[in-house]
């Protein structure tokens, strides 16, 4: 039963994920502005971790390391790429969200290769450049299409880059002495204050329409994105950073065929030949991660 505690974590991690992308696309029908979805959720799941820190006594250290840790990693990992996300949902499908977070794993190792932080490995590397050519594929065909929103596509396109961005910070920057689960509270925190004060700038709102619906789907997506950090660290602990590399793939997995068949939202154009590519890209940066872990444990 240890032996599948990893595959367990990784798919509930990988669904939660992909569900939030579908959350947003809900949230968005029932007139909830992308902000006031996102900065309630991140704020209640803030709040959340918070509790659970101070009851395991796991608090981090408040000091100038930690908190230029929460407010950098929060807008790079939380705050600015889930209002992009989030945001962009209702322009460019749920579906091209969903299988835009499969691509931090890929992006994370090429800015690890030009850091000098990763060995240059061609397994990885090809597997790099055949996912790439499918996020090229999947773009130039959203772009072809009538009344394309150029704009959306290019800026949910952003959304991983920024991801690898916080990837790599948060290695490199990364408070000593301090575990996962002790700096969530701390960034999320951030994030919700990040957001928050957007709501003040012209043109955004924090308003929740009235009636139940909108505000049971905002404590949904705090028990997903809580969920989501909780049992990412865990993972992070028991399967290594190749498992962990699979979320996103897992979350285009799940949140994808929700989309298309729950929702009824039309699959992104160029679909049948991207996928294929990029899932064949993720297969091969994993295999050599995971090839690279063996070589290394035995060394």
């Amino acid at each position: 039963m240890q032996r599948l505690l990893p595959l367990f974590l990784l798919l509930v991690t990988g669904a939660m994920l992909g569900a939030t992308t579908n959350m947003a696309k809900i949230a968005g029908e029932q007139g909830i502005a992308p902000l006031a979805f996102v900065a309630w959720s991140i704020t209640g799941a803030a709040i959340v971790l918070g509790v659970v820190a101070f009851a395991r006594g796991n608090l981090p250290a408040i000091n100038a390391r930690t908190l230029e840790y929460f407010v950098i990693a929060a807008f790079v990992t939380t705050a600015a790429t889930n209002l992009i996300f989030f945001s962009a949902v209702p322009r460019v499908g749920a579906s091209f969200v969903a299988l835009a977070i499969s691509f931090p794993p890929l992006l994370t190792y090429l800015g690890a290769l030009a850091l000098g932080m990763e060995r240059f490995d061609v397994l990885r590397a090809s597997g790099v450049a055949l996912a790439l050519a499918g996020a090229v594929v999947l773009a130039a065909y959203q772009l072809s299409v009538p009344d394309a929103s150029v704009f959306w596509i290019i800026l949910t396109l952003c959304g991983p880059v920024l991801l690898a961005i916080g990837n790599l910070y948060r290695t490199l920057r990364w408070p000593e002495g301090e575990t996962g689960d002790a700096l969530a509270p701390g960034m999320l925190a951030a994030a919700a204050v990040m957001l928050l004060l957007a709501g003040f700038l012209p043109g955004f709102t924090l308003s929740v329409p009235q009636g139940g619906l909108p505000y049971l789907l905002i404590i949904v997506q705090i028990g997903l994105f809580a969920g989501q950090f909780l049992l990412l660290f865990a993972l992070q602990k028991v399967g290594g950073p190749v498992l962990l590399s699979l979320l996103g793939a897992v979350g285009a997995i799940t949140g994808v065929p929700v989309a298309i068949f729950a929702l009824g939202e039309a699959p992104p154009a160029g679909l049948i030949y991207a996928v294929p590519l990029i899932f064949a890209g993720i297969a091969l940066v994993t295999w050599g991660g995971l090839r690279a872990t063996r070589a290394d444990t035995r060394t």
